[in-house]
């Protein structure tokens, strides 16, 4: 099944069930790119909503990945956060290793423009962060945080982490991760900022991020913003209503509560900013070994259909898929 015109994808069959397919694979044409994957990173949020059939109707054309096979809800071929090698294709680019928006497929053929390079220093396995990363630096321009401001993350998944990540760079800022799970504490310290449960959050902050998806982690990132400050909401949530508490302090404390979306750049960058300056600059920014902490143990490609509802439940905040030689 792994012959020259043919390759492996990952497809979502039915609620939490997949299984792999074959895929026709033809030459790399002009202008394109045969890639060989050697890992794929699992997005929990969104990939979860997709594996357990939560995909809104209203949302399904706006969710498409690039290169994405089927329709929502099932069967759906989906993913994006791919890095391989070069094998085909484009003479400047062979050999070379290269981040794609494409789902968990082992070998595929995109045009070159699709291919971004890695940087020199960036290993292939955190390479797969990039679409996070894209996701965290769209949502601290969204917020307009700055030097010194009390900043608090409401959720550590992997945008929780890497937005607590970016924030805390920002000169003179006192940035603290909030979340449930304690265990999230020493990858709070690995990344330099400080760690909170949700009972001891400081109150007064100048901008909360919240990326938890839950009605709890809403309520926690209102609650604990100073007035007239900005709360980013950068969970998606799916299908399915959310408890938003905006009584008590939210219309009192002037509170202005912002949607982020990575689908579209942040409108103070847009004139100035393409997809590929901003996806190039996320790759640049994943070049800190401290990252390594987010990913998960790789685990091979050929397990992915009986281990995909293990790894969008466990602790990993970004599980990675390893693809064989």
């Amino acid at each position: 099944m792994n012959g020259s015109d043919t390759a492996r994808a990952f497809w979502t069959v039915a609620r939490q069930r997949g299984e792999l397919r074959a895929a026709a694979l033809a030459p790399a044409g002009e202008d394109e790119v045969m890639v060989r994957t050697l890992f794929s990173g699992i997005s929990r949020g969104t990939e979860r909503l997709i594996f357990e059939g939560r995909v809104p109707v209203s949302e399904q054309g706006r969710m498409r990945a690039p290169f994405q096979g089927g329709d929502f809800p099932f069967p759906v071929k989906y993913g994006y956060a791919a890095v391989g090698v070069v094998e085909a294709g484009e003479a400047a680019l062979l050999g070379r290793t290269v981040f794609v928006l494409h789902p968990h497929q082992d070998r595929f053929v995109v045009p070159a423009e699709a291919a971004r390079l890695l940087p020199a220093g960036l290993p292939p396995r955190r390479a797969v962060l990039a679409a996070n990363m894209e996701t965290a630096l769209n949502g601290l321009w969204d917020s307009g945080a700055g030097p010194g401001d009390r900043i608090v993350v409401v959720g550590g998944g992997a945008v929780g982490l890497l937005v607590a990540h970016l924030a805390g760079r920002l000169p003179g800022t006192e940035t603290v991760l909030v979340d449930v799970d304690a265990a999230r504490a020493p990858l709070a310290r690995a990344l330099g900022v400080g760690f909170a449960a949700p009972d001891a959050v400081p109150s007064g902050a100048d901008v909360v991020f919240h990326a938890s998806a839950s009605d709890a982690g809403l309520a926690t990132a209102l609650a604990v913003a100073g007035d007239e400050a900005s709360v980013v909401e950068m969970s998606w949530y799916g299908a399915g209503a959310v408890a938003a508490p905006l009584g008590g302090a939210f219309h009192a404390g002037r509170l202005r509560l912002i949607s982020s979306q990575v689908g579209r750049i942040s409108p103070g960058r847009r004139p100035r900013w393409s997809y590929a300056r901003r996806l190039s600059k996320a790759l640049e920014l994943l070049e800190d070994p401290r990252l390594d902490a987010l990913l998960g143990q790789p685990v091979p490609f050929a397990q992915m259909p009986d281990r995909m509802a293990e790894l969008l439940a466990g602790p990993a905040p970004c599980p990675v898929i390893a693809y064989p030689e």
